[in-house]
């Protein structure tokens, strides 16, 4: 079935939940929908004319896929899980590299070159080329990561499914997210920037671009080539003045700058 009749079939669907389970012309789009995210053919959010849409009627799908699949128990030499999600396999096939103990689950889609340290990718992610998803890293549901990104050791990248027209967590191409970083709540890393280890976004997040004469505020997003590390600013409550979290945007990371930057170099540019 081509995908615009999937999207109209999904969204006639919709509003029919207490027959998802036992109606066998919905599990059959449902699992269409999710072979076409394992193969990359749809995703839940796609770069259009200048900005990131997102297909809510993907995210649908997902939703409706828990409904319509069994609990199965899943074996894996000596170990066992009880999961309604098969695990992602064949990654020779894909030219994925797999170090044990990473997980990704079905309806996530992996690109060629990428390398998965012990680490964790959730359905209805998106992984581009050559990405690195470092150890104990974590790619939440409907995550989209672009090509030649480094996500590092202990980075927690949460995944939205609903509301159904929130944005996931967006990084773009040739990003740096160093060590134990956090970034959730559909916030959008564009094109090349790099964080500072421990840097935490939200959706409400302040983050203040100091390379002005007056500080600039911005929520939600990382400007192109941005160099990020955090920080903190003064805050009056009731009780007092307390220093609430941030994160600082220092300087810009050169478009000539080579690729594989690592983030020490990018933070000593900046006599950090």
């Amino acid at each position: 079935m081509k995908v615009n009749k999937l999207k109209l079939e999904i969204d006639k669907a919709w509003n029919k939940k207490n027959i998802w389970p036992t109606d066998e012309n919905i599990k059959n789009v449902v699992l269409q929908v999710l072979a076409h995210l394992e193969t990359g053919a749809v995703r839940v959010s796609n770069y259009l004319n200048g900005k990131w849409i997102v297909n809510e009627w993907v995210k649908k799908a997902i939703i409706m896929y828990f409904y319509v699949q069994n609990m199965n128990t899943i074996e894996l030499g000596p170990l066992e899980f009880y999961d309604k999600i098969p695990i992602k396999n064949k990654f020779k096939e894909k030219g994925i590299r797999v170090v044990p103990h990473a997980i990704a689950r079905y309806g996530s889609y992996i690109s060629p070159g990428v390398i998965l340290m012990p680490s964790y990718v959730n359905i209805g992610a998106y992984i581009g080329k050559n990405t690195m998803i470092d150890t104990w890293a974590t790619v939440g549901s409907c995550a989209q990561i672009g090509s030649g990104v480094h996500v590092s050791g202990g980075v927690g990248i949460g995944g939205v499914l609903e509301p159904l027209q929130g944005n996931p967590v967006i990084i773009e191409d040739d990003v740096f997210i160093g060590s134990r970083c956090i970034l959730v709540e559909g916030v959008l890393i564009k094109k090349g920037a790099v964080l500072g280890a421990n840097v935490v976004l939200t959706a409400s997040t302040k983050i203040f671009d100091v390379t002005h004469e007056k500080p600039i505020e911005i929520k939600g997003i990382i400007p192109k080539y941005s160099v990020v590390i955090p920080g903190s600013y003064p805050k009056k409550f009731t009780s007092g003045i307390y220093n609430v979290p941030c994160s600082m945007i220092i300087g810009k990371r050169k478009e000539s700058t080579n690729k594989k930057i690592s983030l020490n170099e990018a933070l000593r540019t900046h006599n950090l």
